[in-house]
């Protein structure tokens, strides 16, 4: 089994990615790429990917397409479905991608929600 975990700043110092990938034989087990966003020092979840065929409440990519669920109040508030076929083996690096390329609405509207200002 071969493990990776990350963050990686977003938008320092309240927004940051979070990576962890867990692989057998090359080939991803489970992940979860995650979106937070920190409030009164607690990381919040903004929205996530994952794939956990094994969990109650997991999901498997090869079944189900990559879906992205999106967060409110620490509450699960929708779910986007509608993204292109990703090969198992490449989510991970999609989902990250599309995190750094999309963050910025994401949080904003977050920020919203939660009234939340930052100095950018």
């Amino acid at each position: 089994m071969h493990d990776r975990s990350y963050t990686n700043w977003i938008e320092y110092p309240h927004a940051r990615l979070r990576f962890d990938l867990e692989k057998e034989r090359g080939t991803p087990t489970r992940f979860l790429v995650q979106l937070e966003y920190c409030v009164d020092g607690e990381w919040r979840p903004v929205a996530h990917f994952d794939h956990n065929p094994e969990g109650t409440y997991g999901h498997d990519v090869t079944e189900e397409g990559l879906h992205m669920d999106v967060y409110r109040d620490g509450e699960q508030v929708r779910t986007k479905r509608n993204f292109p076929p990703v090969p198992l083996s490449a989510a991970p690096d999609y989902c990250v991608s599309y995190f750094k390329t999309n963050a910025d609405p994401l949080l904003r509207r977050f920020e919203q929600w939660h009234n939340l200002t930052t100095d950018r």
